[in-house]
């Protein structure tokens, strides 16, 4: 969980946070490059109540989820998944390309 690589507590901690502040009734779906071990972590682990994992659907972000396996893929991928719509899970990545001509270069 803190090794090196991605560090799962980051988004467990802010998950934990974004629940205390949603209703009950509130279903929340997460587009994460690793969306499918966060998943298997938090169940295997027992690292989010079972009374917030039955309201987030985890998902992959698109293009993380063709460097997973085929299995991975059918249950991960946003255009697999309902109620993902056509999100893509890229967000930050297409934000940043919008504001690169505002970064000078070196």
């Amino acid at each position: 969980m803190t090794s090196a690589g991605e560090k799962q507590h980051y988004a467990l901690v802010l998950l934990k946070y974004l629940f205390e502040h949603l209703p009950k009734t509130t279903t929340v779906g997460l587009l994460y490059d690793i969306g499918c071990q966060l998943e298997r972590s938090c169940r295997k682990w027992r690292l989010l109540d079972e009374e917030i994992l039955s309201r987030l659907k985890f998902g992959i972000s698109v293009f993380h989820a063709y460097g997973y396996q085929w299995p991975c893929q059918i249950i991960y991928h946003p255009r697999k998944c309902v109620g993902f719509g056509l999100s893509d899970g890229e967000g930050c990545e297409h934000l940043w390309s919008s504001l690169k001509m505002l970064i000078p270069t070196l």
